[in-house]
Order: structure tokens, then sequence, then C-alpha cells
């Protein structure tokens, strides 16, 4: 079962990093040349814009040199500029339009200097790509701040062209042209400022949190932090060995173990095991969360691990962020919960009310017999309880997972086919509950196996026999034997309990009834009314057989009763002179007496008998 759990979670699993890795390379196959394209025309604008603005220039160098007289020339070449200043602005619009499409797809490079962003780069600059610049600017700043004689206010902004250059002395830090201005939508000389103002704010500060004073004070901080940490974790081990003592000087006090119906389910011994291991637990806990607490407040102190500070924070807040996040997200499906279990508590409660009252015969329905009340209640609270999983399963965190629910359907195929033969059982029990064919108590025979009923569950039915011997049968197969109930209606018309006698021809069956009747009389867990008769089931070669029935209300002592009622008859018939037994023998018939009652013998005429004399040869 374990494995094949494990099976199923990697299936999943590799089949969503799939599904999520198809996606990504789709998006990004689907993106890339989306991007380059509009790159395209961006630079395709930029290309023209400049070409206009070389253009501007030329015409406005001409208007200058046009002679004060020729108005037709100056009217001319002042259309030619406002057209090109109404191309221009057009063009500027269409550019700014573009860009704002890209922002989506294109999401820039960062330019991190000393663990913070400074800004994004959005372009390339001939065969330098956005990765390249800011790469490149990364390793000027962390140089020049490595540089002692460099000085924040030093730096200068120059103007090459449509280009803004931030420098020191002749290294050239970062650039800014139109294409990054309007990426930024802003002027590139306001752009350019605030890039310096950011280097520089940048800069002083790597160079104050790496300096020496700062250095020092973070070592004195550390040794602070650690000490403090130290008197935390000893205080935690005496205050958990302070609240030791104080349980175990409590014991026949406070902890006086858990007892049920006076059998003893958990000593005090075990209660006071059982809190201690809750403290160590707690101890430990608190112990390893002030170590973890602490050791990102001493990281933050040095630049150089001041990064790992929140990663460190955010593994262990990160969890319980999502965690108290998911549980206000499911509390509207736990108060959903909370209301169906309420609904279904008590409806169970009702059923059960009514279960009781129909067992005690406080109800009456006409045609439920009060042995089935308390079956019926299980069943219908077996199939509530089933109806209840399945409404609240749409609530249930994680039930629209595919694995949730892949796991779910492999249970159900796994416990029905290993449950078959119990499935049976369980039904066969059902269907003995309401056939009624035996009860707690009862003395019963299925089979060859007798005796008296001890229990009766969903799976098996366990009898003892008259010889304290328990056999637990289960109930398929009870259901396929046939059950004699000796104790069904023993207690109303009584169970007849029959022996069988075989005599000789020649005693009268009058006299046979009578010692009979007179025997079992003489049984006191016999009864007397009705009284105990006797029937001829056979005339048989040598002997007729006679049956001798008596009623009794005790089917439970059964064998005490036939042992008692042999011992009567042998008693009664053996102080009438007549012999018990069944004769086989073979008569030659020589005119002797025949084999009758001595009555009937008086009132026939028989033949004189002969003699047969042998004579033997020694003689």
């Amino acid at each position: 079962m374990k494995y094949v759990s494990y099976i199923v979670f990697y299936v999943y699993f590799f089949s969503f990093t799939a599904v999520l890795a198809q996606s990504a390379d789709s998006v990004a196959r689907e993106s890339q040349p989306e991007i380059a394209e509009r790159a395209s025309e961006l630079e395709t604008m930029r290309e023209q814009q400049y070409k206009d603005s070389l253009y501007r220039i030329k015409l406005e160098d001409q208007l200058l040199d046009v002679k004060l007289g020729d108005g037709a020339e100056k009217s001319r070449l002042m259309a030619e500029l406002r057209a090109l200043q109404s191309r221009d602005s057009i063009m500027m619009a269409r550019r700014k339009t573009k860009v704002d499409s890209l922002r989506q797809l294109n999401k820039g490079i960062p330019v991190v200097a000393f663990r913070d962003t400074l800004y994004h780069i959005y372009t390339s600059i001939g065969s330098y790509s956005a990765q390249d610049r800011a790469d490149a600017v990364e390793s000027r700043l962390q140089n020049l701040a490595d540089n002692m004689a460099f000085n924040t206010d030093s730096m200068q902004i120059e103007q090459n062209e449509d280009t803004w250059l931030l420098s020191w002395k002749d290294q050239i830090l970062l650039s800014v042209n139109q294409q990054d201005a309007l990426w930024a939508n802003q002027e590139a000389g306001t752009l350019i400022t605030a890039y310096k103002a950011r280097v520089k704010q940048a800069i002083d500060n790597y160079r104050e949190a790496t300096s020496l004073s700062r250095i020092l004070k973070a070592i004195g901080l550390s040794f602070v932090i650690l000490a403090s940490l130290s008197l935390i974790i000893v205080g935690i081990g005496r205050i958990s060995r302070f609240l030791k003592r104080k349980i175990l000087s409590s014991r026949g006090h406070i902890f006086n173990g858990i007892k049920i119906k006076g059998y003893t389910l958990v000593t005090a011994k075990n209660q006071i095991k059982f809190v201690w291991s809750i403290l160590t637990l707690l101890r430990w806990i608190l112990i390893i969360v002030s170590v973890y607490l602490a050791l990102p407040i001493i990281l933050n102190l040095f630049p150089e691990t001041e990064g790992y500070a929140p990663v460190l924070l955010g593994y262990f807040l990160a969890p319980l962020r999502k965690v108290g996040t998911a549980f206000l997200h499911y509390i509207p499906n736990m108060i959903t919960i909370a209301v169906i279990y309420v609904v279904f508590h008590y409806v169970l409660k009702l059923l059960k009310f009514f279960a009781k009252e129909l067992q005690s015969e406080a109800l009456k329905i006409s045609g439920f017999y009060k042995e089935w009340a308390l079956p019926t209640y299980q069943i219908l609270r077996i199939l509530l309880l089933a109806f209840f999983l399945v409404v609240i399963f749409p609530y249930l965190p994680g039930s629209d997972s595919p694995i949730f629910k892949g796991i779910s359907v492999f249970i159900g195929v796994l416990f029905t086919f290993s449950s078959a033969g119990a499935l049976g059982n369980i039904v066969a029990g059902l269907m003995l509950t309401y056939m009624r064919s035996f009860a707690i108590g009862d003395r019963i025979q299925i089979g060859e196996i007798s005796g008296d009923i001890i229990e009766k569950s969903l799976l098996v039915t366990r009898i003892r026999t008259i010889k304290n011997e328990v056999i637990s049968i289960p109930n398929a197969q009870i259901l396929n034997n046939h059950t004699i109930n000796y104790s069904a209606d023993a207690e109303e018309l009584g169970l007849i309990v029959h022996v069988k006698i075989t005599l000789s021809y020649e005693i009268p069956w009058q006299d046979v009834h009578q010692l009979a009747i007179t025997a079992a009389n003489k049984v006191d867990l016999l009864a007397k009314d009705p009284a105990p008769f006797v029937l001829q089931t056979g005339l048989d070669d040598f002997y007729v057989a006679y049956q001798l029935n008596a009623y009794t209300k005790y089917p439970h002592k059964q064998a005490f009763i036939y042992s008692e009622l042999y011992k009567h008859i042998l008693d009664v018939f053996h102080e009438a002179g007549v012999e018990i037994l069944s004769p086989h023998y073979h008569a030659v018939r020589d005119g002797s007496l025949r084999d009758i009652p001595e009555s009937y013998r008086k009132e026939q005429r028989f033949n004189e008998p002969f003699h047969v004399k042998i004579k033997r040869e020694d003689q």
C-alpha cells in the first residue's frame, strides 16, 4: 500500500511538472518572436526619427539663409518643418504605444548593486544586449565602490547627441538613450539625474556598512545576541526542570490516572511520563525557534551575510504565512462542515432514541420486531455517515486535487477486491438478523454443532457447546446450512424431547405405554401438562419400536433431561420385570407357543408341539 501511494504521488508530480514545463515553453516560444518583432519596429521608428531630426536641422539652416524678400521659399521651408514636427509627434506616440504593449512581455533586466536593485534595462545598444549592459554597470559600480580615491560627489552627467552619460573622470559608469527614457516614461536628462542619485546613495550605504566601525559594532552586537540566546536556552531548561518537579510532586493530587468503571486505563506514572514528554518537546521547540530567530539577526549585522537573513526568515515565516492564509480562507468551509455535522449529529440522536423505544417496546410498529431495532439503527447510522462524508467531501482541503481523487479511487478499488468474503459475511449477518432465526441465549443446532448463542456480529456467530467449547461460525456458512432452534417456542409451547425404545413382540404395547409415561413423569424438568405420550414408530423384523415424547421448558438442559429420562426408563421397566432388549434370533417352528402376548394366546388355538430326539453315534 505504501509503495503504491508513492507511485501515484510521483506519477501526478511528474505529470504536473511536465504540463508546467510545456506551458512555460509554449509561452516562451510565443513571446520571443513577438518581442523581437516589436523591438524591430521600435528600432525602425527610432531611426526614422533620427533621420527626421537631421533633416529638420538642415531645413532650419536653409531657413536662416533665405533672403528677406524671398517669402515663397520661406513659407515652403516653414511648411516642411511643421510637417516634420507633426510626424515626429505622431511617431513618438506610436513608439509609446508599442512600448506599453511590450511591458507585459519584457520585464527588463535588473541592475543589482550591493544587493539593491537600482533600475531596469529594457533595450540593447548595438551588439550589447540588455543583460550585457546590466552586467557591465554592476561590475563598474562594484570596482568604483572599492576604489578609495572615488568620491560620489565627483560623478558627472554629459550629453552626447541623444545619449546621456554618467561618468567619473574618463570612465563611463552608465548611459541612457532615448529608448531607455521612453521605457521609463521620462525625459532622458531627468532619468540620468535620478540614476545618479540612486548610485550615489547605494555606494554611500555600502561604504558605511563595510566600514571598520560598523564591523566592530556588529561583532559586539553578535556577542550580546549570543549571550542573550544562551541565557534564554538556560532559562528554558530551568523552567522545564522546575515544571517537571512540580508535576512529580503533584502525583496523587492532580495526576491520579484515568479510570473507567474501575478499570485503570492510564496509570498516574504514565500520565506524568506523557506530560514530561510534552514538556521536553516544547523545550526543544522553543530552543530551536530561538536559535533560528537569532541567526538571521546576527547574519543581518554583517554586509556579506545580510542577504541570507531574509532567506532564513522566509523559510520560517513563509510556511506560517501560508498556513495562516489557508486557515483563514478555509474558515467558511469549516463553518459549513460544522453546520452539516450538527444536523447529522442530531438526526443520529433522534434515530437512536426511536431505536431504544422500539427495543424496549415503548413504541410499537406493526410488523416490526424489537430485535430489529438496534441492527436497523446501525445500518441507518452507517448510511448516514457515508452520506455525511459525501456531503462534506467538496469542503475538505485538497478535495479538488487529482492526487486526492486518485488515491480515493485506488482505496475504493482495493477495498472492493480485498473484502469480498467479509462483505458476504456482513450481508449474511444482516439477513440472519431480519430472518430472526435465533437470538442471544438460544439453544440451536447448526449442522453437527449444537450449543447456546453467546455472540452475534456482522461477520461471525459464536456458540458455546455443552462441553464449554466456543465455536465461531461465519454468517455466510450459517446462511447456507439449516438451523434448528430449540428455544424459539420452548417457553410458550414447550420443547418435545423424545426417546426411542425397542422391545420384543411378547410384551403388550399397553404395558409399554404405561411404563414409559410413568418413567417420564418421574423427571422433574419434564412437564406434566401437557402429558407425555408414546408413539409406536415401527414393527421391525425382531422388535417393536416405540417413541416416548415429553414436553419441557428447559431446552438448555437437554443433556441432563435425557440422562434422567434414560435412568427412570431403566428403573421403571426393570421394576415391572420387562427386559429392555431387541432380540435377534432364528426359530424353527415346532408347534410350540408363538412369540405374542399371553392374552392373545388364550383366545387362539395352536397345534401341540413336537419333539426331535437326536442320537449320537458314540452313545
